[in-house]
C-alpha cells in the first residue's frame, strides 16, 4: 500500500504534477522575475515594461518546462537525487536555450542575451531545487508528529468504555451479538495501531467506520440513525487511514448524543471528475453553540491531508442551527 514517504511533501525531488508544487514554482519564478526587473528599473513605469518584457519569455519557458517535468516525474523520481536534479537543470538549460535561440532569430536578441537567460533560467531552477530539498527535510520529522497527532484523533478513550459496556451488557442476552461487537472493536483497534503513514483503500475505511456506528448502535439505538450514499466511486483508492471515524465520532458525540430525540448522520461519498468527495452530515443540539468539539480532529486530519496531498486536497466544516456539514475533497490516485 503507498505511504506517506512517497508523496510530494517528503519527496526531495517534487512532483510535477502535483498542484502545490506548481503553483510555489509560478510564484517563486515569477517574484524573482519581479526582482530583477526592479533591479534594472529607473522608475515604475520603466520597470513595468521590464516586467511585462520578462515575463513574455519567462512564462511560456516555464509552462514549457513544467509540462515536460511533469512527463518525465517518474523517470526523475527513478534515478538517484544528485542525478535527477541535474537532468532537470540540464532539461531547463536546452529549453531556455532553444527559446531564447529562437527569439534572436527574429532579431530581439543578441549572443550575450542568450547566454544570459540561459544562466538566469538554470539559476532560478537551482534555487527552486534547493527549496524544494529543504522542504521535504524540514518535513521529516513531521511524520512522527502526524503519527502523534493521528494517535490523538483516533479512538477516545470514552469510546471504548462505552463499547464495552454495551458489549457486557448483552453478553447474556445476545452473545452472539456480543461476539460479533468484539470482533468489530478488535478491528479497530487492529486498524489504529497501522502505522498512519501507511495508506488503506476507501473499501477498508468504508468498512471501519461501519463497524464503528454498529458499536456506538448497540449503546444509543433507534437514537441513532445512518444513512450511506455511496455512488460509484473507485473503492480500491488509497486515502490515509482513520479519516472517516473521527469524524463520525464527533457527529455522534457533539450531535446525537446531545439530542433526546437521537438523529440521523447521513454519509455521502462520489467522484466529481477527478476529486473524490465526502460528506458528513449529522444534526446539532439548538443551544449547543460553535462546534469546538470537532476542532482537534479537524485540525490533525488537515495536517495528514497536507502531507499526503500537499495542496490538492482540503476539508471543511460548516454549521448552521440545526447541522454540521464536514466535507472532505480528495484527488483521485489509481493504487
Amino acid at each position: 500500500m503507498a505511504s506517506i514517504r512517497h508523496f510530494p511533501a517528503t519527496h526531495p525531488l517534487p512532483d510535477w504534477r502535483n498542484f502545490g508544487v506548481i503553483l510555489r514554482v509560478l510564484l517563486g519564478v515569477n517574484l524573482l522575475a519581479v526582482l530583477a526587473s526592479l533591479i534594472d528599473a529607473r522608475d515604475l513605469a520603466d520597470w513595468s515594461l521590464r516586467f511585462v518584457a520578462a515575463a513574455s519569455f519567462v512564462e511560456p519557458l516555464l509552462l514549457l518546462t513544467l509540462g515536460v517535468l511533469a512527463a518525465l516525474r517518474d523517470l526523475l523520481w527513478r534515478l538517484p537525487l544528485r542525478q535527477g536534479q541535474a537532468l532537470v537543470l540540464l532539461l531547463v538549460a536546452v529549453l531556455a536555450a532553444a527559446m531564447l535561440s529562437y527569439g534572436r532569430g527574429f532579431g530581439g536578441l543578441a549572443i550575450g542575451s542568450v547566454w544570459a537567460g540561459m544562466l538566469l533560467a538554470v539559476g532560478a531552477a537551482a534555487l527552486l531545487l534547493h527549496y524544494f530539498a529543504l522542504r521535504a527535510r524540514a518535513l521529516t520529522p513531521a511524520q512522527g508528529e502526524a503519527r502523534l497527532a493521528a494517535l490523538n484523533a483516533r479512538i477516545r478513550p470514552h469510546f471504548l468504555f462505552n463499547a464495552l459496556n454495551a458489549v457486557l451488557s448483552l453478553i447474556r442476552s445476545r452473545p452472539q451479538v456480543a461476539e460479533e461487537a468484539l470482533e468489530s472493536l478488535a478491528d479497530l483497534f487492529r486498524a489504529a495501531m497501522r502505522d498512519p503513514s501507511e495508506q488503506i483503500s476507501l473499501a477498508d475505511e468504508i468498512e471501519l467506520a461501519q463497524q464503528y456506528l454498529a458499536l456506538e448502535a448497540l449503546r444509543l439505538g433507534e437514537r441513532l440513525r445512518v444513512v450511506w450514499q455511496i455512488a460509484a466511486v473507485p473503492l480500491a483508492m488509497p486515502i490515509p487511514p482513520l479519516m472517516l471515524q473521527p469524524l463520525l465520532e464527533n457527529a455522534v458525540r457533539h450531535g446525537i448524543e446531545m439530542l433526546t430525540e437521537g438523529g440521523e448522520i447521513t454519509v455521502s461519498i462520489f467522484r466529481r471528475g477527478d476529486e473524490l468527495h465526502i460528506e458528513i452530515l449529522n444534526p446539532v443540539a439548538p443551544c449547543a453553540g460553535s462546534g469546538g468539539g470537532h476542532h482537534i480532529a479537524l485540525s490533525n486530519i488537515r495536517e495528514r491531508l497536507a502531507l499526503y496531498y500537499d495542496l490538492e486536497a482540503r476539508l471543511e466544516s460548516q454549521e448552521d442551527q440545526q447541522h454540521y456539514r464536514t466535507h472532505i475533497v480528495l484527488p483521485c490516485r489509481h493504487p
